[in-house]
Formats: C-alpha cells, structure tokens, sequence
C-alpha cells in the first residue's frame, strides 16, 4: 500500500451521505440530493445546497433524491453526487485516486451492487470495495463481529431498515424492507392531509417526526405548530397537532419495521437466539432516534433494545475501521478494481 493511496469510506444513504477518513473520522454529512436544470441538464447543487432547494424550485429546476430505498435509482445522477462527494472531501489538489468502499443495503441485487461499484469507479475511485450495511453498522456500534456470539444489528434510515443478526463476521439471516425514516414522513402528511384538510411539504413533515414524534404513546404530550395549505380554500393556514396523533399515524409504517425484526428472529438459529436475548438488539442509523423507538421494540419482540451511541455515524465509521484494517475485514468485503 503506497502512502498515496487515500482511503475514503462513504455511507451512501437515500436520505444523507457521510464521508469518512481514516485517521479524521465523519469530515462531510451532507443530504443524498442533487439539483438539476432541466434545459440542460447540467448539475446546479449537490447536498446542502440542493436540499434547500426541495419543494421550492421553479420548473426549470428540479431537485430530487438518486437514490431510491437505499439503491441507486438515477444512475448518472448518483455518479455525479459521488465525484462531488469524494472530491470535497479530498480536496481539489488531490491528484491520486482514492480507494472507497461504500456501504449497500443487506438485500441488495448483485446488479445494484455493480451499479454502486462503478459509479464509484466513474466518480474517480481506484478500487472500489462494497460492503453489507449491516455489518458495517455492526463495525461502527463498537460490535467485535468476529467472535462466535450472535449479534443483532437494526440499521433503520431514510429508505430501507436493515435487519441483521451477525456471527463469525458473517451475516447468519437479515432482511431488508424499504420502510424506513421517508416513509414515515409520507405517513405524517397523509395523515395531516386527512385529518385536517392540510397540505404540507416533505421538509415540515420530517420536522413533525424530528420534534414531536415519537413510537409509542406518551403521557406528557410534545405540541407542535405546522403551516401548509388548506385543501378546501387553497389557502395558507396553520393548526396544532400532538405528539399521539403522530404516533397513530405512524403506526402501520412501524409495525413493517417491527414485522422485519420478527422476521429475522424467527429465522435465528436457537444458540444466537439465546445471545440476542443476553446482549439485546443494537439499533443503528438516524430514524432510530425516534423518540422511544427501543421500547417499541421491547415492548413487541421481548427482547431489549439500545440505541448505538451515535446512530447516524455508524455505519460511516465502520467503513472508516474497515479500511484501516482491510485485511481482518477481507471476509465481509466484495471488490472491484
């Protein structure tokens, strides 16, 4: 390995991409979305910048997401927040090309997995390495993967929730269902569309979730302000609404999280059953910091659950751990040069 190979992990999500460096830890956190003209169709804003954008563009302009449920849905598109990505991390001076290893979702196809290689190829990687979300989540919690114990890893985040119940450095039995944080969201809308007559945007309905909402009811009430547009009239309008409201209205979409980890217990071999229950589920990823989201858990499996500290981070620091020791990792790891 010559020193002027940089390494670069990168948690390419529906909903946000971190970058990791070895040695420097998260250096870019920025939302998975990309501005284009539509006359000619040339790039306007990556991240930051073009999630502003959402919900607020004239027609020339659209700003959307590339990546659909955790897999690349708009090939060039996604190529393009990568090279912007990897170069924003490097530096515009970097002149060697870096090795990245990006994470996929546990149920991905072998062909979204060769899309996500060779955008990274495109984008200017040298080699490209990907890796299961799951165990790079496991990595990132803190969790040792290698040893012959059974450990349970939910990654819940914008498009998919990954289930996993990790031992020996391999994934035993997983699913992935593609509802997650963004689904959620479209339950608060719909829920407010019905309820109150009221339109709102995508950006008001994750700051629904994000400030009052929470998985099971609770006693003392979270009140929240929205603003959005009467059906009826047309017209702007404001109303209140509270934190139980949103928990009924978000019931369906956490019972499908609930239903995959069931699923993947039912599946789990006795002798890892018996770890889970000694060692709990470690869940991982943004929407797991939904406020009570491991009692929910609890409640429904018996099995207790804890949130990783630093949910979001982790399956971008498992990438960062995983380059610095490629080699112990080599087991989980598919490559492309």
């Amino acid at each position: 390995m010559s020193f002027f190979t940089r390494k670069i992990g990168i948690d390419l999500g529906t909903a946000n991409t971190l970058v990791y460096l070895p040695g420097k830890g998260v250096v870019l956190f920025e939302p998975s979305v990309v501005a284009v003209s539509e006359q000619d169709n040339k790039i306007l804003a990556v991240g930051e910048e073009a999630k502003k954008m959402i919900g607020k563009t004239p027609d020339s302009i659209i700003a959307y997401r590339p990546m659909k449920d955790g897999v690349i849905a708009d090939y060039r598109v996604t190529e393009a927040m990568l090279k912007y990505f990897i170069n924003k991390a490097l530096g515009k001076w970097n002149i060697f090309k870096p090795d990245v290893m990006i994470s996929v979702p546990a149920g991905v196809t072998s062909t979204e997995r060769r899309a996500v290689i060779e955008a990274a190829i495109k984008a200017g990687a040298k080699n490209a390495y990907v890796v299961k979300e799951p165990i790079l989540a496991a990595i990132g919690a803190g969790i040792p993967i290698y040893e012959p114990m059974g450990h349970m890893v939910v990654d819940i985040g914008g498009g998919t929730t990954d289930v996993a119940v990790i031992s020996l450095g391999g994934i035993v039995s997983s699913t992935s269902v593609k509802c997650a944080g963004n689904k959620i969201d479209c339950a608060i809308a719909d829920y407010i569309k019905k309820t109150f007559n009221l339109a709102i945007g995508d950006k008001t309905s994750e700051d629904i979730k994000i400030k009052i909402g929470s998985a099971v009811p609770v006693e003392e009430e979270l009140i929240m302000t929205i603003k959005g547009r009467d059906f009826l009239t047309g017209l702007p309008r404001s109303t209140e609404i509270k934190t139980n409201e949103i928990v009924r209205a978000i019931s369906r979409e956490l019972r499908d999280m609930i239903k995959a980890i069931k699923d993947v217990l039912q599946e789990t071999p006795p002798e890892l059953s018996a770890d889970i229950i000694d060692k709990g589920i470690i869940m991982t990823g943004g929407s797991s910091q939904l406020r009570n989201m491991a009692e929910l858990v609890f409640r429904r499996t018996g099995v207790k659950a804890v949130v990783a500290k630093d949910p979001l981070y982790c399956v971008a620091k498992g990438t960062g751990i995983a380059l610095e020791h490629l080699d112990t990792y080599k087991k989980s790891i598919i490559t492309k040069r």
